[in-house]
């Protein structure tokens, strides 16, 4: 599983191996014929394009991605002659990786393809969707034979508006106009939007107006936010005001509203901005915080003379499962039926009984558990200022598991701690080291809805701010470890690569400045989860975390040669058995995990882990796979003691 493009949407990867693709359902025609039989309504099946698809995937050789090409054609052609034989007259087929870097066979390919679906399925009109950012290759793109090219006049940064007025637009072609973000909360400037499209209207001579990309990224509709202010809500488009939006945009072309009454829509947004604009005093000190450490080789013999862990370190990533009785507790507490004293009794007491457990697991670094968070970005967007939580913004994440993204609306400020009291209560149950657990500053932002009128980089670093403070407060409660996850770090990354310098430069700069100005002995930790890290181990190296963990043990080992090739002096937990199944591993896998890392890591580097939080797993699950994580270590740290591990390691 991993990230669909730059968003917080998950796809499972398709292994292909030496599979000859066959179509076994045509779910886009069942769903056709359903909607026209009850609704008497036509729609436009939607469906992944085959060189998107087929470079997303996995488990071939890419220098045959053709020979596969060649194989999915024909299934793709079969699906479309169906549709077209219940009488479809549009299909969309979406391929996003047209906005990424793609090279000239790729160019050649698409040529190829789509000459093919053109000849032997005249009757379907094409509509070759893209998003995200700018198409790449535009001319060679517009001149491809289908119906429609899809563009995303949002997140292009104006580059598919360059192409057009340099290259011009296909006559015979209708332009595919994403004009709503689909991805953001906000209104559209409805006004603004006119102008575009007037300035478009005049070059195509066919024009549909759409959301930018699928409305799968944002909240289904405002109209039950009643919790939030009521001028914040006016201000807000979820997926039904943003179909709105579009019907207003296309009556307005149509001749049927006015630019008053455009204007008029606006005004609320316009208001309440300029209300909240954006200050600058928070940021303007960054130059003064420190933002490098002791050098890593010094501060690691400080920090071992402290906490005096053994060798192959074992712990946990940070949550427990959150079992119905917590969810129960916390459901009481928010609708006034358990006061405030009442529901931190029952979470006190979960922590106990997490740490007796993971005590009596022995385990090596503890957590609390982190019964009191719903999602670890939603908990601190209700704790720190210029944030807001909704009641009902789910989007989907993957499969059945939505999330609620905060929404940043003005500056970002610390106002109080927000997880000392549970880890300091933790810590005081123990005299093994708890670490404190917190979300770092890329990631709130990269799950979070941010304003569109100021500077990414501005709230990021205000947020960094505000995690340094909570970061202090930890350490000067007598706390040694402090863990500041950045799973999200790789999701923001631009698609475009002449972009992602300046991006990482954000990100690491915001990463140190939550977590540099903590004292040599205090140990920084980080973890990283469904991403690609083969080519980006300077950038985790830059961030100067003491120790990382990192999701490794569904990656085939790909995670693990990135190794060989880049020496990595830190330390490190590779993920040593996956959480996502309720199946659990025996200690000889873990042995085995332990041992491939052990291949390009030092034992005196490496921390055995899972991959990822126990959240969603139940308990007896959560239990028994943590000791065979445990008692594996334990066999394999003997081992190396018995080998001269420890002469090693000293």
């Amino acid at each position: 599983m991993t990230k669909w493009f730059n968003t917080n949407y998950h796809y499972i990867v398709p292994e292909i191996g030496q599979t000859k693709p066959k179509l076994v359902e045509n779910r886009l025609l069942k769903e056709y014929k359903l909607i026209k039989e009850t609704f008497h309504i036509e729609t436009k099946p939607v469906l992944l394009g085959p060189i998107t698809f087929l470079l997303l995937s996995k488990q071939y050789e890419r220098r045959e991605w053709r020979k596969h090409l060649a194989q999915l054609v024909p299934v793709y052609v079969e699906l479309f002659k169906q549709l077209s034989e219940a009488g479809v007259s549009f299909v969309q087929i979406d391929e996003p990786i047209l906005v990424q870097h793609i090279d000239d066979d790729i160019v050649d390919a698409f040529r190829d393809v789509y000459e093919v679906f053109h000849r032997d399925v005249p009757n379907i009109n094409l509509i070759l969707q893209t998003y995200f950012d700018s198409v790449s290759h535009y001319l060679e793109i517009v001149t491809l034979p289908v119906a429609g090219i899809g563009l995303d006049f949002v997140h292009d940064d104006g580059e598919n508006v360059k192409h057009i007025n340099i290259h011009g637009f296909p006559k015979d072609k209708i332009l595919v106009a994403g004009i709503v973000d689909g991805r953001n909360v906000w209104k559209s400037s409805l006004a603004q939007k006119a102008t575009l499209l007037h300035h478009l209207a005049g070059v195509a001579e066919q024009l549909i107006i759409q959301p930018s990309c699928s409305l799968l990224h944002v909240p289904v509709t405002t109209k039950h936010e009643h919790a939030l202010p009521t001028e914040l809500v006016s201000t807000l488009s979820f997926a039904d005001e943003k179909l709105d939006e579009i019907r207003m945009l296309t009556e307005y072309m149509k001749g049927n509203a006015t630019i008053d009454d455009l204007i008029k829509y606006d005004e609320q947004t316009n208001t309440y901005f300029t209300k909240f604009r954006q200050q600058q005093k928070q940021t303007n000190d960054i130059t003064t915080v420190r933002l490098r450490r002791t050098p890593y080789n010094e501060r690691k013999k400080v920090q071992q003379a402290h906490l005096q862990l053994p060798l192959l370190p074992t712990t946990t990533i940070g949550s427990f499962p959150q079992t119905n009785d917590v969810r129960q507790a916390r459901m009481r507490w928010k609708k006034g039926e358990w006061n405030d004293n009442q529901y931190k009794s029952f979470i006190k007491k979960e922590i106990a009984k997490w740490i007796n457990i993971q005590e009596q697991l022995q385990l090596d670094v503890l957590v609390h558990g982190e019964f009191e968070r719903t999602d670890m970005v939603e908990f601190f967007g209700e704790k720190l200022q210029g944030m807001a939580c909704t009641t009902n913004g789910w989007v989907q994440s993957y499969g059945s598991r939505c999330v609620r993204p905060p929404i940043i609306f003005s500056d970002i400020a610390y106002q109080q701690p927000m997880t000392v009291e549970e880890t300091v209560y933790a810590q005081s149950l123990t005299n093994k080291p708890v670490k404190g657990m917190l979300t770092g500053p890329v990631t709130i932002l990269n799950w979070s809805f941010v304003r569109d009128d100021i500077s990414r980089k501005h709230v990021l670093m205000q947020l960094a701010l505000a995690i340094r403070e909570e970061v202090l407060q930890l350490e000067k409660e007598g706390i040694r470890i402090i863990q500041v996850d950045e799973p999200a770090l790789r999701e923001g990354l631009p698609l475009k690569k002449e972009k992602h310098a300046s991006y990482w430069e954000d990100a690491v700069m915001a990463f140190r400045l939550a977590t540099s100005s903590v004292k040599e002995e205090t140990q920084i930790h980080t973890h990283m989860c469904y991403s690609q890290f083969e080519h980006m181990m300077h950038i985790i190296d830059e961030l100067d975390a003491d120790v990382i963990s990192i999701e490794s043990s569904r990656s085939h080992g790909e995670l693990v040669s990135s190794f060989e090739t880049y020496e990595y002096q830190k330390e490190i937990g590779l993920g040593v058995y996956d959480i996502h199944s309720p199946r659990i591993p025996t200690k000889e896998e873990i042995r085995e995990q332990i041992e491939r890392a052990l291949r390009v890591l030092r034992p005196e580097q490496f921390w055995v882990n899972p991959d990822c939080g126990l959240k969603t797993r139940k308990e007896k699950e959560a239990i028994d796979a943590l000791k065979a994580m445990v008692e594996a270590a334990h066999e394999y740290r003997q081992q190396l003691l018995a080998y001269g591990g420890m002469k090693a390691w000293k």
